[in-house]
């Protein structure tokens, strides 16, 4: 017994030799495709995941986690999944964009949450001809839930400066009209006061009197 000793040390010197070191296997980023949402409503979050290893990769899984409260305060958490079909390969130095679609309740309350994505990848080994796991890369996004009376309040106060400034508008177009028709009478008293001067001067000239 004593003698397999150094044989099970030196195994197990090499095996940590050769075993690789297991590392985030990619970089990502993260957006989504508005900045605010309604209750109720759905969209999707944009992923791109890039290959900065030295060997290929491989996404096994890709999530966002959604915790947010409903609007009796009861919180709630949901993961949503992308609908690539996995595992998808990429190779060195490229990058792929997927797309993970949302849906958020009618009753959930208006603020802001903070969904989590995560992607779950591989790398590729050719020392030992298998993938092995890496760690879970992860992103943070903010998501606004609007509440529907403060899109209600904004639609009236679009409206309501539409309107002012149709009115302002009318407005101008009313003073202009004014104007041009105040020099229009202005213009005509002029030429009818310059015709009945005229008038007047002509009876006022002294006739020649008549010769017997």
């Amino acid at each position: 017994m004593p003698q397999k000793r150094p044989l099970i040390v030196f195994l197990c010197c090499i095996a940590l030799l050769v075993a690789p070191h297991i590392g985030k296997a990619s970089t990502i980023t993260s957006s989504l495709d508005k900045d605010t949402y309604s209750p109720g409503e759905t969209g999707y979050v944009s992923v791109t995941i890039y290959n900065d290893q030295s060997e290929k990769i491989r996404v096994i899984e890709l999530s966002s986690t959604i915790d947010y409260y409903y609007t009796d305060g009861t919180i709630y958490i949901q993961n949503f999944f992308t609908n690539v079909t996995l595992p998808d390969e990429i190779p060195v130095g490229q990058s792929e964009t997927y797309h993970i679609p949302i849906s958020l309740p009618t009753n959930i309350a208006t603020g802001y949450t903070t969904p989590i994505v995560e992607a779950r990848t591989e790398i590729w080994y050719p020392q030992t001809e298998r993938w092995l796991s890496s760690e879970r890369a992860t992103y943070h996004l903010k998501l606004h839930i609007e509440s529907p009376y403060e899109q209600l309040y904004e639609s009236s106060q679009e409206q309501l400066q539409d309107t002012e400034q149709q009115l302002e508008l009318q407005k101008v177009a009313n003073q202009n009209l004014v104007n041009t028709t105040n020099m229009l009478v202005v213009t005509t008293i002029v030429f009818a006061s310059a015709a009945a001067l005229a008038v007047f001067l002509s009876l006022m000239k002294p006739r020649p009197t008549p010769q017997s």
